[in-house]
């Protein structure tokens, strides 16, 4: 408990830090966007290169139990692009709508500037989520109405939210196909599919990349779909790459979440007892990360982007401190040896708790 007190004691001073500085930076609104590290997702006609991390906009406005000010994520946002990111994520799911219309908001004057990526995939009613609905006739209605809150007449990546039982993802690939043709679209991807529900979308429609939960706490893609994406020519998005904050050492088991905008308290992961469990994992990160000037958080990413080169983590943040830091993460490179035992020591870990639980987790590797 000591250990986390002093974690938690310093990177918050870290923060500190990088704060005001940014700020100051920002302040010059002459000085050119920054020049980020880049990496390229999808091959071929179906490739985009973007920076080699992206920024995950969800929590600005849904399941991150506040709610900021509108008008500091926008600040945050455009921040965000003076630091050089061009790789932005929401989805119509996310408020619901509320998150586009932000991302919109902020991005439509650099609209050719940058990479915007949202998803369809659900049905929506009175502001809830409720089931999943990929109906050809539906996404082509999800997709002209995100275009409108988004302020654009393209998206350049859009995503299957998730896999709907009951439409094949041949049909579903088929209307994306017709999108990107119509030139309202650029590039097809999906989210949390298993490996035989990417091939067969992408010999109808060749993937760009798929987003899927992937981080130091959730590794499953290891074993079959990032293999699928190598084999395919496509991109993977790790999505959550901090575990939803976890990997930052801001959560412990006295953090508390607002249940009407958060889906925390009811993952097993986030509850107590886990949390406990899996605090061996910020010690191992924050025992690396000490010894090179690292914060666990950057630890936990730059080793993301150590396994493949087409790897693009898209952390999501309300805070200018952990955008920067997040963003410095792409700095650091490993020596084979730092590498190879880093990950000897996290493969002795057993995380504690299930990622998901109920419907969400019935949703996911379909």
């Amino acid at each position: 408990m000591e250990n986390r007190r002093n974690f938690i004691k310093a990177t918050t001073a870290l923060s500190a830090g990088l704060f005001m500085p940014s700020i100051q930076a920002n302040a010059q609104s002459a000085k050119p966007a920054a020049q980020l590290k880049t990496r390229t997702l999808g091959t071929g006609k179906n490739k985009i290169e973007v920076s080699s991390i992206g920024l995950g906009c969800m929590g600005m406005s849904y399941h991150r139990s506040f709610i900021p000010d509108k008008k500091y994520m926008v600040s945050l946002i455009h921040k965000g692009l003076d630091m050089g990111v061009t790789f932005f994520d929401t989805a119509e799911a996310y408020g619901p709508y509320r998150n586009e219309e932000l991302v919109g908001e902020a991005l439509g004057a650099k609209r050719k500037d940058i990479v915007l990526c949202t998803k369809f995939g659900f049905n929506i009613q009175a502001g809830k989520l409720a089931g999943t609905n990929s109906d050809p006739k539906h996404v082509r209605e999800v997709v002209e109405q995100s275009l409108k809150r988004l302020k654009t007449d393209y998206i350049d990546l859009l995503y299957q939210h998730r896999v709907d039982p009951n439409v094949p993802v041949e049909d579903v690939a088929g209307t994306v196909k017709d999108l990107i043709k119509e030139g309202k679209v650029k590039h097809f991807g999906m989210s949390e599919a298993n490996s035989e529900s990417i091939r067969k979308a992408h010999a109808v429609q060749p993937l760009t990349a798929l987003q899927s939960e992937y981080s130091l706490m959730t590794r499953q893609p290891e074993n079959d779909v990032i293999k699928t994406c190598q084999e395919l020519g496509i991109g993977f998005v790790p999505y959550s790459p901090l575990s939803r904050g976890f990997l930052s050492g801001y959560i412990t088991e006295n953090t508390k979440y607002n249940p009407a905008n958060d889906n925390r308290p009811s993952l097993p992961r986030y509850q107590a007892n886990a949390i406990n469990a899996n605090w061996v994992m910020i010690d191992t990160l924050k025992t690396f990360g000490d010894q090179r000037g690292l914060s666990a958080a950057q630890v936990a990413l730059a080793w993301l982007l150590a396994q493949k080169p087409w790897i693009v983590p898209i952390p999501g943040t309300t805070k200018l401190a952990h955008l920067q830091e997040n963003l410095w993460a792409m700095d650091y490179q490993f020596t084979p040896d730092e590498l190879g035992q880093l990950t000897a020591d996290l493969n002795k870990i057993t995380i504690v708790g299930d990622r998901y639980s109920g419907q969400s987790a019935e949703r996911v590797n379909k």
